[in-house]
C-alpha cells in the first residue's frame, strides 16, 4: 500500500547527489512518507537554485531543510565549499522562517580516534574530515551571526551509508581489494542503511530540541568483509598499508535518546535497505 504524503515534508538541498537519489528512491517508492512530499532541490529540481546565488522563493511550505549537498573530493580550496554551501542554506532558513537544518557532517572529523566517538570530539586526519569540521564551526558562527532570525541547526557526523559508500561502489566495478590487518581481520566500518537514515531524519525533523552535532550510525561497526561476502561480490585480500585505519565506531547514545531506539547494522540488513534503495552489484 502507498504511504500517504507526509504534511511536514521538508525541503532537502542537494536532492540529485548519490544519497539523495538513494533517500528519493525510498520516497518515491512509499518506503518513506515524510520524503514522498518533500521538495527536492536541484539546478534542474522540483525547487532549481545554484546555492552560490541568491535563493528564489520557495513554490510550497515546507517543514525543516535537510542539507545532502556537499564536495567530497578535490582540494582543500574546492573542500572549502562545504561550509559555503552550509552558510546558503542557513540564510534560506532564517529567511524564510524554516527550522530545523540538519547538515550533513562526517564522521570523518573523527579521523584516526579508537573507540566509540563522541560528539564532543574530533580530531580529522585528511583534508575532507578537516574541511567537515570546518563546517560544523561555520554553521556555528553563522548561528551566532543571524542571531534572532537563526533557525535551529543540527550537524550530523554521518556514517558510512551503504549503498552510496565507496565500498559498494566498488563493488559494482569490479574485484575488490580489501585491506587486512595484523589481527586477521578487514576494515570496520560504522554504518547506517538508507533506510534507516531516512527515518532518523524524520524523527530528527520531530525533535523539540537537538545539540549542535549528533552522531547518525546503526550502532557498532560493521566488519567490510562481511558486507563483501554478503553480497557474494568478488574480492581479495592485501596486506593493510601502515597508514590505514582499523576502525571507526560512532557513540549512538545521543542519537537513540532524541531519534529513539535504531537496531545495530548486520550486513544483510545493510544490503537490503541498499537495493531498496536502488543499489545494484550488476
Amino acid at each position: 500500500m502507498t504511504a500517504p504524503l507526509s504534511q511536514t515534508a521538508p525541503l532537502i538541498l542537494g536532492g540529485t547527489g548519490r544519497l539523495g537519489r538513494a533517500l528519493r528512491r525510498l520516497a518515491d517508492d512509499g518506503h518513506w512518507a515524510q520524503g514522498r512530499g518533500a521538495l527536492w532541490h536541484g539546478r534542474r529540481g522540483d525547487y532549481a537554485w545554484d546555492m552560490r546565488d541568491t535563493p528564489p522563493p520557495l513554490p510550497r511550505a515546507v517543514h525543516g531543510v535537510v542539507v545532502l549537498a556537499g564536495v567530497t573530493a578535490g582540494t582543500p580550496d574546492m573542500l572549502a565549499a562545504n561550509a559555503d554551501l552550509a552558510r546558503a542554506a542557513l540564510r534560506l532558513a532564517a529567511r524564510d522562517g524554516l527550522g530545523p537544518v540538519l547538515l550533513m557532517s562526517s564522521a570523518a572529523v573523527y579521523g584516526r580516534m579508537t573507540g566509540a566517538c563522541r560528539e564532543e570530539d574530533a580530531a580529522p586526519a585528511g583534508a575532507y574530515g578537516a574541511a567537515k569540521l570546518e563546517m560544523e564551526r561555520a554553521v556555528a558562527r553563522e548561528i551566532e551571526r543571524l542571531g534572532p532570525a537563526a533557525p535551529r541547526a543540527c550537524c550530523l557526523r554521518l556514517a558510512n551509508v551503504a549503498g552510496s559508500d565507496q565500498l559498494f561502489g566498488a563493488m559494482g566495478d569490479g574485484v575488490v581489494t580489501l585491506d587486512r590487518f595484523a589481527d586477521g581481520q578487514g576494515p570496520r566500518r560504522a554504518y547506517i542503511g538508507p533506510l534507516a537514515l531516512a527515518r532518523s531524519l524524520s524523527a530528527l525533523l520531530a525533535a523539540p530540541a537537538l545539540p549542535p552535532t549528533l552522531n547518525l550510525a546503526q550502532p557498532g561497526a560493521m566488519a567490510m568483509e562481511a558486507l563483501l561476502d554478503a553480497a557474494q561480490a568478488d574480492w581479495r585480500w592485501r596486506p593493510a598499508p601502515q597508514a590505514a585505519l582499523p576502525e571507526t565506531r560512532l557513540d549512538t547514545v545521543r542519537l537513540a535518546a532524541i531519534a529513539g531506539p535504531i537496531a545495530a547494522a548486520t550486513a544483510p540488513g545493510l544490503l537490503a535497505e541498499a537495493r531498496m534503495a536502488g543499489w545494484s552489484r550488476a
